[in-house]
């Protein structure tokens, strides 16, 4: 799964209709290039790929400009990756920082029970790296890597539990909510001076 083509779909719903400028504007602005390791030219190639995959259509608006609008099936691989992306707890954290950055597009409900599948298999994670430290042998400094191991999904579980109380307590407007930002086509256009 690629944070880059979560991003962009995201983006593009969020406006309803995007150029490549606006898209990577608001990413970096968010410091993308940092948490998900987004580039400009990842980001071009991301909606060219998307637009010959049917999940983003293109359209030349003069002069020489050219926006994009998620399809339907685009919706559909952004709510895949999305859900993926929470529910998943993965090596990489550029994933989840996407997820996070697009968690508005989804309901209360639907965000705390992704959420908690994700603590589930943190859970696990850190029981059996727990398990597998204290059934080590040799070489004795190998047990370290599960010691390492049990102490990220720890702390990942602390984390994702303080989130879904915090969704749970009615923290951020999520979709379907009074001033949410989840609502396809909702976002505005920033004014840069």
């Amino acid at each position: 799964m690629s944070a880059t083509r979560l991003l962009v779909l995201g983006v593009v719903r969020g406006y309803g209709r995007a150029h490549g400028y606006l898209i990577g504007n608001d990413l970096m602005s968010w410091g993308a290039g940092e948490w998900a390791n987004v580039k400009w030219g990842s980001l071009y190639h991301a909606l060219k790929q998307l637009t010959k995959d049917g999940c983003l259509t293109d359209h030349s608006v003069p002069p020489g400009r050219t926006d994009y609008e998620i399809t339907p099936k685009g919706e559909a691989e952004y709510r895949k990756l999305l859900r993926d992306a929470l529910r998943r707890p993965e090596a990489r954290p550029d994933l989840l920082a996407a997820g996070l950055a697009l968690l508005p597009s989804l309901s209360r409900a639907e965000a705390v029970g992704l959420l908690t599948e994700r603590l589930a298999a943190l859970r696990a994670r850190r029981d059996a790296a727990r398990e597998q430290a204290g059934q080590w042998g040799e070489p004795p400094h190998v047990k370290e890597l599960y010691g390492l191991s049990e102490h990220i999904a720890a702390s990942g579980v602390e984390w994702t539990r303080g989130l879904v109380d915090r969704l749970e307590a009615g923290a951020y407007p999520m979709a379907g909510e009074p001033g949410s930002p989840g609502t396809p086509g909702s976002w505005a256009i920033l004014k840069l001076e």
